[in-house]
Formats: C-alpha cells, structure tokens, sequence
C-alpha cells in the first residue's frame, strides 16, 4: 500500500521546529540590533536639537577614541558572557599589564620590545588563573573575579609603590632610548587632517578578529553551545573547562591590550588606572544583547553598546549637566539593560514551552 501525500515524520516536524526556532532567534537579535542602533541615531538627533554645535565631524573622532579601550575589554568580557560565566576583573587587569609595562620598561630598564609580551602575558596568566579556579574548583566565577580584581589592585600598587608613571618624563636618572618611546607612542599615534588615533584602528582590527572568532568558526560555536547548555555540551563530550578557561585568558588579554593603549595615548598609568572601566564595559556588553544567563551576545552589538555610552557621556558633557548626572544615567542605563535582558529571557522561555 503506498500513500502519495506520506505524513510527516518526527524528524520532518523537529526539522520545520528547529527551523522556526533558529528564526525566531535570528529576528530576536536582529530586533535588539536594530532597537540598539535606534538609540543611537535617536541620542544624536536629541543632542543636537539641545545644542546645535553638539556633534560635528571633531567630537565623532572624539567619541570613537573614547568608546575604544571600552569597546577593547567588552569584546573580551562578551566571550566570558557567552560561555555562561562573569568576569568583573578586567579592569583591575587593565590596569595590571599596563603598570607591568612601565615598571619593567621605565623602572627597570627592560627593553620595550621585551616588556611589552611580558606585559600583555600578564593578562593572559590573569585569565587562566580566574579560569582554572572556576573551573577546576568550581568556585563561582561573580566571587572569583571579584576577588581577583581587589588582589590585582594590591599587585599594582606594590609593584608600582602608589607611583605614577610617564615614558616622556621619566625618573630622574632613567633614561628612555628615543627609538622604544617612538614605537610605544606610535601604537595610538594620530594621522590625517582630522587626527584620527590608532587605537581606533587597533579596535576595529580586534572586532574583526573576535567577530571571526565567535561567528565563523567552530570555536565560537562550542563557546556558545557551552554558554547555552552546558549540560548538553558535556554530553556531546565538549572540552568545557578548556573552553571556559580560555575565554577567561582571552578576556584578560584584551583588557591588558587596552591598558597598554591607552597608557600610550595617554602616556600616563597609575595604579589605580582602568578601576572605573567595569560598569561601562559591563554596560555596553549587556546593552549590546548579550545574556547573563551565557550562550548569546554578538560582537556588532557590543560595539554598538560600547558606542551609545561614549556618545551618551559625550553628549552629557557638551550638555554639562553636572558629573553626577553621568554617574547616575550610567547606574540607570546598566539596572535598565540587566532587566530588559531578564524580561526577554523569561519571555523565551515562555515561548520554547
């Protein structure tokens, strides 16, 4: 007996599920991408109607300077994110690899070529001992890295003794070989009629690389499967502690990349540089789409993220309302982001059931 019209088959109908599914999640991100990008063109249009000689070609530059070690270390705190884990270290990190630097490289005389692998090394052992202590001691990632962050301040000012330091205005009695201060500057030099920093490029070049990374390559893939279901992914016999710990080493390298660049923009470090970066970065990865609870976020949308925050705190200064408006705008803008995030999440969840 044959039939010309066969019913479908549990595969035909979890195929045609999955397919709705993998939709609906597509639209979902292209909804939040969209919505994010909204905002932006919607703070600028604000901006200037207020004051009109707001935003011009110069303070564009301006903003894109400003947003890049933020977006830097975002990128690098989105790939603990998507694994399904916190990190709330790097900007103590930030702050460590970039003090490393000037102390090997102003103090001691190491030769900058030297000093700075070692520096951004220095992150790289950040990430794998916050990794392996959640990993392999299954200490929460909220209360490792918290702590991290505190002994990684007390690291910076003993090495550095509460010291400030600046490559162009050395201690007495050091000298800085012209050749090592002109390479260390030029990693953020400025170039064009309208000086444009390189740490701009430095975070497109990175964006790409990391987008590669998580978008188009099987890495990323298992860093989200692993973000998304770790159970499922033990199953499947993913190596998730190795995962989990290089996205921690991966976070700590960006954000000691970010420390280096801007301790050559700026070409000035304390110890206590990068300490007020974590609720911006914290911010812009949240506000860029990704979730708390791991296996979702883009690299799009964190830039997008890091951003609407460095044109939101632009406009707040052409506007000068006061710091605290900042400070308080930023607390608002990050609780805001937490809880749209948890209101679409339960709203998935309702959704799948």
């Amino acid at each position: 007996m044959t039939f010309d019209n066969p019913p479908p088959t549990s595969g035909s109908a979890q195929g045609r599920s999955g397919f709705s599914q993998a939709g609906q999640a597509t639209f979902d991100v292209a909804l939040r991408i969209g919505g994010l990008f909204a905002a932006i063109i919607l703070v600028a249009v604000i901006t200037v109607i207020i004051k009109p000689n707001a935003f011009n070609l110069d303070v564009g530059i301006t903003v894109l300077r400003a947003m890049s070690s933020v977006a830097i270390m975002s990128l690098g705190l989105l790939l603990v994110i998507v694994v399904g884990e916190i990190d709330l270290s790097f900007g103590a990190v930030y702050g460590l690899c970039a003090n490393v630097l000037a102390v090997l490289w102003i103090v001691n005389g190491v030769s900058v070529y030297v000093a700075l692998p070692i520096a951004i090394a220095t992150g790289a052992l950040v990430g794998l001992f916050n990794g392996a202590l959640v990993t392999w001691f299954k200490i929460p990632s909220f209360i490792v890295t918290l702590g991290s962050y505190n002994l990684l301040y007390g690291v910076s000012l003993w090495i550095t003794n509460t010291s400030t330091f600046n490559p162009v205005y050395p201690p007495a009695g050091v000298t800085i070989p012209q050749a090592e201060l002109d390479l260390f500057t030029g990693l953020t030099a400025s170039y064009g009629t309208r000086p444009i920093s390189l740490e701009v490029a430095w975070m497109i070049g990175i964006a790409v690389l990391v987008w590669l990374l998580l978008h188009r390559s099987l890495f990323g893939f298992r860093l989200t499967a692993v973000g998304g279901n770790p159970v499922a992914a033990r199953l499947a016999r993913l190596p998730v502690t190795r995962y989990k710990i290089l996205a921690f080493v991966l976070c700590g390298v960006l954000a000691g990349i970010a420390g280096i660049l801007d301790f050559s923009f700026i070409q000035t470090v304390q110890p206590n540089s990068g300490l007020s970066a974590t609720f911006p970065v914290f911010a812009a990865v949240i506000i860029g789409g990704a979730s708390l609870s791991g296996g979702k976020g883009t690299v799009i949308g964190t830039i997008g993220g890091a951003l609407l925050l460095a044109e939101l705190q632009q406009g707040l200064a052409l506007l000068s309302p006061g710091p605290h408006v900042q400070q308080l705008f930023l607390g608002a803008v990050t609780i805001g982001a937490v809880a749209l995030d948890l209101t679409l999440s339960k709203i998935r969840n309702r959704r799948a059931s």
